[in-house]
């Protein structure tokens, strides 16, 4: 059984400006201590086509951590457009939250990304090399996809490959996934619901 699972994720700050950082509320509940330091990580998928052009945006450490209820706003600044192809730039992608302890890959949560222009003529005819100050990218933040893997939490089956337990598109119930304006929000106040954009989501994998 897993010692630790993420209960609730509110995407902050959503829709932004493409050169904005991406920022994430992650709740985690541990049924039992942790000795070691739990690693988060944003990564942003550059291309669909090759795995070089994934970037590492942020990766953070989180613990030793005790039984209960955690939250932490993860912030990770924007991709490097100049190692993004340039016909990737704009369209639909992908961010994932990765979660690993003792080196062992846990948990990823996926959304996708739409970048696009705001002004419909850039739309329409868009140069040749975006223009990155007016591109917003938008999360699809109600439409999550949750991978959990099966880790030996005591780190003590050493060599064993680690196997997806569960995939699904849409988060389980017990993963609440809000879409929230600004990082200014409270849990003690209502969370409005912001509803996705249109997109195509052709050739997208997780």
């Amino acid at each position: 059984m897993a010692k630790v699972q993420i209960s609730n994720v509110n995407v902050l700050a959503n829709p932004a400006p493409f050169s904005d950082p991406f920022q994430f509320e992650v709740t985690i509940e541990c049924i039992d201590d942790l000795p070691n330091d739990i690693e988060c990580k944003v990564v942003y998928v550059g291309s669909a086509e090759s795995e070089q052009y994934d970037q590492v945006l942020d990766s953070i450490l989180v613990g030793p951590v005790p039984a209960g209820r955690h939250m932490f706003v993860f912030k990770a600044d924007a991709p490097d457009p100049t190692k993004i192809p340039t016909n990737d730039i704009l369209g639909v992608t992908i961010v994932l939250i990765v979660c690993s302890y003792l080196g062992k890959e846990f948990v990823r949560v996926g959304y996708y990304v739409n970048n696009d222009y705001l002004d419909n003529e850039l739309r329409e005819d868009p140069p040749e090399i975006p223009q990155l100050d007016k591109v917003q990218k938008n999360i699809l933040a109600s439409n999550p996809r949750v991978t959990r893997f099966k880790i030996d939490w005591d780190g003590q089956e050493g060599g064993q490959e680690q196997q997806p337990q569960e995939q699904q598109i849409m988060a389980e119930p017990e993963i609440q996934q809000h879409n929230q304006p600004s990082s200014s929000h409270h849990h003690d106040e209502p969370i409005v619901q912001v509803p996705p954009v249109e997109m195509s989501m052709d050739a997208m994998a997780f």
